[in-house]
C-alpha cells in the first residue's frame, strides 16, 4: 500500500512541478549517507519519492508533533531525533551501521535567505565515525513555492520547476586532532565546504543576457533593482529593455565579436549595455577613464578598440574632451545620439518581439564567448587587457553566492567603477542576476557622501578598498551604517587600524578578500561562517591551487591557480589583438597570482605579499610591504615603500609618507617594540603632500618608482 501511494504521489509530484532529477546513486554500498541541503517542508517527500531506495530519514522531533507531517512520514521510515540530545547521533551511527541507508539535512532548518545555512557538525562526525560513502543532493527550485520558510515579500509560485542533483559520491575522514571535540569541527567544517561545492557544482552554464533573464523570471520582470543618481529605480523589464535596445543600435556601428569600448560611469545605462552588447555578440572593453591619454591609448591598442561608446554629459562633466581629442584611431559614439538614431521599426521589433520573446530574437550565444574586457590597472607597466568570457564571470558569482548570503532583502552600495573588477562582478553583475537591490554611485572618493548614501538608501552592503572604508570611517557618523551587515574589503591588504575603526566606531567586521582581475575577480574572502582574522579567508568552491617555493622567501609560495572563473587570456599592448591563453609553471590553465601566500591547516589564505615587492638588501629578500607596516606602527599616516639601486646593497628601500616629522630613529624604536628586523627599516625617508593613486584606490607604484628612481 506504502509503495502504491508512493508511486501515486510521485506522478503528481512530476506533473506539478516538473521534477527532474540529475545523475544517477552509486552501484553499491553498504554505508550510504545522503545530505541535502534544505530548501522547503517538500524536501523530505521529494527525496522519499523519487530516490530510488528506502532510506530512513532523520527528523527533527518536532516535525513529528505536527500531525500532517506525521501522516506523510507514515511513508517512510524515519528516526526522530533532538538535536540538543548527546544521544541523537549515536542512533544514527547505529543505523548506518546496520546498512540503512540514512537521509540527514546538515543545515538542521529550511533556509530563510535562500543560500545555505549554518551546516551542524553531527551529520558530519557521523560520515567520518562509521566511514560512510557520502552522497550530497543538490534540491534546486522548492525555496520558490509557498512551502518555503522564505520571508512573504519575495516571489513564490504555486509550482515552480524542482531539479535534484544526485553529486559524485565522497567520504570525510576522521580528522586529526588531540581532542574529540576538534575532530568533531574539523568534520564539520569539511561538511561545510562539502555543501558548498555542491551548491556550485550544480549551476547552470549559459550567458549573462540568458542569466538575466532567468533572474528576471525568479524576482519578477517588475522587481526594481537598479537606483543610481537620477534616483530613478530600474527594474528587470526597464533592465532588459535598456540591454536590447542599445545594443541593437551600437550592433549597427559594430561587427559580430568586436570589442567596443566603453567609458561610462557607474549608470544603470552601463550595466545595460554590458548586458546588451553581450547578447548581440559583441564584447564591452571597460575602459578606466582615470587613466589618463597614456593608459587609454594603450588599452584601446591591446584590445583593438575601434571604437568608443561614451555620453557627452559624462565627458564634459569629467572633463575628458582633451583626453579623448588625443586618442588615436577610435572614433566616438555618444548615447545621446545612439538614442535620437531609434526608428519606429526598433521600436515595434522591441515591443513586439524582442520583450516578449527574448529568447529567440537573438541569436544564443556560448558561455565560452568573451563577455568583457577588463583591464590590469597599470600599477606595474602597461595596461594588458584581461578577456573574460560569460562562464568565468557566473562562475566567480556562483563561487560567491555558495558562501555568502546575498539576497533579495540586500542592497548594495557600489561605489567602486564598473571598469574595476570588483566593482563590475561584485557591486553590478552580482546583485543584478541575485534579485539584491543596488545603488551605483559614480565615485568612491566622496568620502562624506558615502555614508550619508548608506543611512539614507538604508543599504545592507557596502564594497570598497581599505583606503576608502578608512576614510568614510572618518567622515562617518556613528550611525549612518545602522543597516549594514557586510562590509567587504578587497583590492589591497586590509589595514589593521581601519579594521579596528570601524569594529570600534560602528561594530561591524570587516569581510576582507582577495582576488584578481585574471580570475573575476574573487579568489578567497572571510565569511560569517569562516572567518579568521588576518587572513582573507578560505579558497572558493571549484578553485584548485599550488603554491610554488620562492628562493629567500622561507614561508609560503607562489599561489597559482586554476577554475572555471580564470581569465580565457591577455590582450596585450605589444601584440594588440592576439589572445594569450593563461599558463605558469605549473602548467597550461593556470595563472600565477604573483603573489606569494601562506595556508594554515584549516585551509585560510594569508598574503605574504607581491613577490615583485619584495627588495633584495644585501643577499636578504624583504617584504615592502613589511617595511609599510613598520611605518604604520610609528605614524598613522599614508606610507609607500619603493627601491632604488645600490652598487654594495644590491637595492636600497626608500619610504615615501605624508608624515614629515617621521624619522629613521622612530622607525627603528618601532621595529625594536614590534620584533622588526634591522634591514626592514628603510634607508630613507622621503615626505610629500601626497601618495600617487590609481582610479581604483590602489598606490600607483609606477609612478613611485619613477619617483625613487629620480630621489
Amino acid at each position: 500500500m506504502r509503495n502504491l501511494i508512493k508511486g501515486l504521489l510521485r506522478h503528481i509530484a512530476e506533473l506539478l512541478f516538473r521534477v527532474r532529477v540529475n545523475g544517477a546513486l552509486p552501484d553499491e554500498c553498504k554505508r550510504l549517507l545522503i545530505v541535502a541541503n534544505h530548501e522547503s517542508f517538500l524536501d523530505g517527500l521529494l527525496l522519499g519519492l523519487f530516490l530510488p531506495l528506502d532510506p530512513v530519514f532523520v527528523v527533527h522531533t518536532g516535525v513529528v508533533r505536527n500531525p500532517l507531517f506525521r501522516l506523510v512520514l507514515t511513508l517512510a521510515d524515519y528516526l526522530a531525533v533532538d538535536p540538543t540530545s548527546p544521544m541523537a547521533m549515536k542512533k544514527v551511527i547505529r543505523l548506518i551501521e546496520d546498512g540503512r541507508p540514512v537521509v540527514i539535512f546538515p543545515e538542521g532548518r529550511i533556509t530563510t535567505t535562500g543560500s545555505l545555512m549554518k551546516t551542524y557538525d553531527g551529520p558530519a562526525f557521523v560520515a567520518a565515525k562509521t566511514g560512510a560513502t557520502l552522497l550530497p543532493v543538490r534540491i534546486d527550485g522548492a525555496a520558490r513555492s509557498y512551502f518555503s520558510r522564505l520571508a512573504a515579500h519575495v516571489p513564490k509560485r504555486l509550482f515552480p520547476q524542482i531539479s535534484l542533483f544526485l553529486r559524485p559520491t565522497t567520504h570525510i575522514p576522521m580528522p586529526v586532532a588531540p581532542t574529540a571535540r576538534q575532530r568533531r569541527r574539523k568534520a564539520g567544517e569539511a561538511m561545510r565546504r562539502l555543501m558548498q561545492d555542491m551548491i556550485f557544482a550544480t549551476r547552470p552554464t549559459q550567458t549573462l543576457f540568458a542569466a538575466l533573464l532567468d533572474a528576471a523570471d525568479i524576482q519578477g520582470h517588475r522587481h526594481a533593482l537598479v537606483e543610481d543618481l537620477k534616483q530613478i529605480e530600474y527594474s528587470y523589464r526597464d533592465l532588459i529593455k535598456m540591454a536590447l535596445t542599445l545594443g541593437r543600435l551600437t550592433a549597427r556601428h559594430s561587427a559580430p565579436g568586436e570589442r567596443i569600448g566603453l567609458l561610462l560611469p557607474n549608470l544603470a545605462p552601463t550595466l545595460g549595455l554590458i548586458f546588451g552588447l553581450s547578447a548581440h555578440r559583441r564584447v564591452a572593453a571597460m575602459l578606466n577613464y582615470t587613466a589618463g591619454v597614456d593608459g587609454m591609448q594603450a588599452a584601446c591598442t591591446a584590445a583593438q578598440i575601434r571604437t568608443i561608446l561614451t555620453s557627452r554629459a559624462f565627458v564634459e562633466q569629467a572633463k575628458l574632451g582633451d583626453k579623448l581629442a588625443a586618442l588615436q584611431g577610435v572614433r566616438l559614439l555618444y548615447l545621446e545620439e545612439l538614442r535620437e538614431a531609434l526608428t519606429l521599426a526598433d521600436k515595434l521589433w522591441l515591443m513586439l518581439w524582442a520583450l516578449p520573446f527574448p529568447h529567440t530574437a537573438l541569436p544564443a550565444g556560448s558561455p565560452e564567448d568573451a563577455a568583457v574586457v577588463l583591464f590590469t590597472s597599470g600599477s606595474e607597466g602597461k595596461p594588458k587587457g584581461v578577456v573574460l568570457s560569460h562562464r568565468a564571470l557566473l562562475a566567480n558569482i556562483a563561487q560567491i553566492r555558495a558562501v555568502v548570503d546575498f539576497s533579495i532583502n540586500d542592497k548594495i552600495l557600489n561605489a567602486l567603477p564598473l571598469f574595476h573588477s570588483f566593482g563590475l562582478t561584485a557591486g553590478g553583475l552580482l546583485p543584478v542576476l541575485t534579485g539584491a537591490k543596488v545603488f551605483l554611485y559614480p565615485s568612491p572618493l566622496h568620502y562624506r557622501v558615502i555614508p550619508e548614501l548608506a543611512y539614507d538608501r538604508n543599504c545592507t552592503v557596502l564594497l570598497g578598498t581599505s583606503t576608502f572604508l578608512g576614510n568614510y570611517a572618518k567622515f562617518a557618523h556613528p550611525y549612518d551604517f545602522y543597516r549594514l551587515r557586510y562590509v567587504i574589503a578587497g583590492a589591497e591588504k586590509l589595514a589593521t587600524t581601519v579594521r579596528d575603526i570601524w569594529f570600534e566606531k560602528f561594530g561591524i567586521r570587516i569581510f576582507e578578500g582577495y582576488g584578481a582581475t585574471e580570475t573575476a575577480p574573487v579568489l578567497a574572502v572571510n565569511t560569517p561562517m569562516a572567518f579568521r582574522s588576518g587572513t582573507v579567508g578560505q579558497f572558493l568552491p571549484g578553485l584548485q591551487h599550488q603554491l610554488v617555493a620562492v628562493p629567500g622567501i622561507p614561508t609560503g609560495g607562489m599561489l597559482h591557480v586554476k577554475g572555471p572563473n580564470l581569465m580565457s587570456g591577455y590582450l596585450r599592448f605589444e601584440k594588440p589583438g592576439v589572445l594569450q591563453t593563461p599558463t605558469s609553471s605549473v602548467g597550461e590553465g593556470w595563472y600565477e597570482t604573483g603573489d606569494v601566500v601562506e595556508l594554515d591547516d584549516d585551509g585560510f589564505v594569508k598574503i605574504v605579499g607581491r613577490v615583485k615587492r619584495f627588495a633584495k638588501v644585501a643577499g636578504e629578500m624583504v617584504s615592502l610591504e613589511a617595511v609599510e607596516k613598520l611605518a604604520l606602527a610609528a605614524s598613522s599616516a599614508n606610507h609607500a615603500a619603493s627601491t632604488q639601486p645600490d652598487p654594495t646593497r644590491g637595492e636600497t628601500i626608500l619610504l615615501f609618507t605624508t608624515d614629515r616629522s617621521l624619522s629613521r630613529e622612530k622607525l627603528q624604536a618601532a621595529a625594536r617594540d614590534g620584533g622588526w628586523p634591522e634591514i626592514a627599516v628603510p634607508r630613507r625617508i622621503i615626505a610629500v603632500d601626497a601618495l600617487p593613486l590609481l582610479g581604483t584606490g590602489k598606490i600607483d607604484y609606477v609612478t613611485l618608482k619613477a619617483w625613487a628612481e629620480k630621489a
